[in-house]
């Protein structure tokens, strides 16, 4: 039975300014330059400082709605009656133009940009050798269609009877199994070797495979068997079950982990990082020691300085004075480019300011930790703690803290890696888990490996050092920081 009944709800709605601003927060360094080209390409009326102006008449042809082309639009009727020209237009003298450098340099001093590399994609590569085989066209787009499967790592993640489905459906492509499976062989022939695999043990192998057509060896020809045979032990290292079953001894066996170990498990990763313009990392902050004195700067290098367009301005005057439907049309279009670029200009502006806030109330929060470089005098802090202190919501903080590097004496880092939580000592002191975790890895760095430590093992040596935590926690430590259980560490010995 349906009713009707009154609900009152509270929302809160976030304003197109207050959006463009959660953006740009989450924009690190080196993407705000772009992010601000799209912008001024984007929208006329903004301008930065070394671009040319835009062009007022080529806007008008453009984009400006007129009688022929928006003879149905709709416009505010009202604009006039609530519009003020002198909100709007200033003298040149008196536009806000927000100067964002703040790296503490002169003009005259010399700025050099980072460099970048610009190659060829991954996928791109792939596509170049396929060009170069002697493919039938059926067998060139069967090709295409499997290298836009592969992954960054140079992995085939999806599975040839898949592919076939999908050929049939979404390209009108009656293939077989077989045909896709023999243009795979092809590219799996590609560089780099091991591309196209379906698994790591397929890649390994493709690897092997190749470089023993270069170049016989026995035991390369041993470590192909192994892998073959045994994979599944050799991924546990179970090795006297290895040389058991195929009589070897253990040099070869040591022979053979020498050989593998040359190969690359992913061998997209030797071409991805490039094929994605060799980005270095930006730091967003640079964090100085001046005689036991930390100074903060934010590295705004590469904004321009923003303002609103003096033609815009000068239209938006003139137009005010004006009466008529195309007239009200053409100002509301020109009011709303002129506010949307304040907007923008604003939205850099607070931004440039709640960077150096965070930042700076991080800088002061983790002082011992930034004037020494010593791990364990890092606090626990967590984003309520940042928050507290600069009046801003924990989501704030979190957009500041995503993908944004500061540069230290100590080197250069993930600002969120500084955010940890905190547990207590036997003394009772309070000490942030990434003291803990970097304690825990120089003890399994400098462990045995004929003997590796276990968890157990691990949590006993901890709670010595006057750290107590369960295994499981040291489980869950050890699995963050990319360490193998204990059985997965062993060596074979020397």
């Amino acid at each position: 039975m349906l009713r009707q009944r009154l609900q009152q709800k509270l929302l809160q709605k976030l304003s197109p300014q207050q959006i463009l601003l959660m953006k740009l927060l989450q924009v690190p360094a080196m993407e705000l330059e772009q992010r601000i080209k799209q912008e001024i390409e984007d929208n006329p009326a903004l301008e930065a400082e070394g671009l040319d102006d835009h062009q007022t008449d080529e806007m008008m042809n453009d984009d400006t709605p007129n009688d022929e082309k928006n003879d149905n639009d709709d416009y505010d009727e009202n604009i006039s009656d609530d519009f003020d020209v002198d909100d709007y237009y200033k003298g040149e003298d008196e536009i806000p133009e927000y100067k964002l450098q703040t790296n503490n340099k002169g003009r005259d001093d010399d700025q050099k940009d980072i460099p970048f590399s610009i190659g060829v994609t991954f996928h791109e590569f792939l596509k170049q050798q396929l060009g170069l085989r002697n493919l039938t066209e059926f067998q060139y787009q069967i090709g295409l269609y499997i290298i836009g499967n592969i992954d960054e790592s140079g992995y085939l993640k999806r599975s040839v009877d898949s592919m076939v489905d999908d050929l049939a459906f979404i390209q009108n492509m009656n293939t077989s199994k077989e045909d896709l499976e023999q243009v795979l062989k092809i590219i799996q022939d590609f560089e780099p070797s091991g591309v196209g695999a379906r698994s790591l043990q397929e890649c390994l192998l493709i690897q092997l495979r190749q470089k023993q057509k270069e170049e016989y060896s026995e035991i390369r020809e041993l470590a192909i068997k192994i892998l073959q045979r045994y994979f599944n032990e050799f991924t546990k290292k179970h090795y006297q079950k290895i040389m058991k079953r195929l009589n070897i001894t253990e040099e070869q066996l040591k022979n053979v982990l020498t050989e593998i170990v040359t190969l690359n498990p992913k061998p997209g990763n030797s071409l991805s990082d490039t094929s994605k313009n060799s980005q270095y990392i930006i730091p967003d902050f640079t964090i100085t020691n001046n005689n036991g004195e930390l100074e903060l700067t934010l590295n705004s290098w590469n904004t321009p300085d923003l303002h609103i367009s003096n033609n815009y301005l000068n239209m938006l005057k003139d137009l005010g004075k004006k009466n008529g439907k195309s007239n009200k049309e053409t100002l509301s279009f020109v009011k709303n480019k002129v506010d949307s670029a304040r907007w923008f200009i604003d939205a850099v502006q607070q931004r440039h300011n709640t960077l150096y806030t965070t930042m700076k109330a991080i800088m002061e929060y983790q002082k011992d930790y930034f004037l020494t470089g010593d791990e364990s005098k890092l606090k626990p802090m967590i984003l309520k703690n940042i928050a507290e202190i600069v009046g801003m919501d924990i989501s704030t903080i979190s957009r500041v803290a995503n993908s944004k590097y500061v540069q230290t004496p100590f080197g250069t880092f993930l600002l969120k890696s500084f955010f940890s939580e905190s547990m207590q000592k036997d003394d009772g002191e309070e000490v942030s888990t990434r003291e803990v975790k970097t304690l825990l890895k120089n003890i399994i760095d400098n462990e045995d490996k004929k003997k590796p430590l276990t968890d157990e093992q691990l949590m006993k040596l901890l709670k010595e050092k006057g750290y107590p935590i369960a295994r499981r926690t040291v489980a869950k430590y050890r699995e963050q920081l990319d360490i193998p259980v204990a059985r997965l560490r062993k060596e074979l010995s020397n």
